[in-house]
């Protein structure tokens, strides 16, 4: 399916990856679809809402949910554990 009418019929809320052109070259955007329109979508990042004409994108596909993120384990000392 060609990324335009993936991103069309995709249901929002999900999570996506973008591939698309900006002046330099290309950049992906990678987080949860928000909204798509027949001009754009709009994809929510870590750290912003990124709106990306649909003109530009290259590619785009489902992703799937990010792992669980690590906890932070500190030692006395500073040292890592042997081995």
């Amino acid at each position: 399916m060609p990324p335009r009418q993936f991103l069309l019929t995709a249901e929002p809320g999900i999570r996506v990856v973008v591939r698309y052109r900006i002046d330099d070259g290309l950049t992906d955007a990678l987080g949860y679809l928000l909204d798509t329109s027949d001009n754009s979508c709009t994809v929510r990042t870590r750290t912003s809402d990124v709106e990306i004409p649909l003109a530009m994108v290259i590619a785009a596909k489902e992703v799937p949910p990010p792992p669980p993120r690590r906890q932070s384990v500190r030692h006395a000392g500073g040292s890592l554990p042997p081995a």
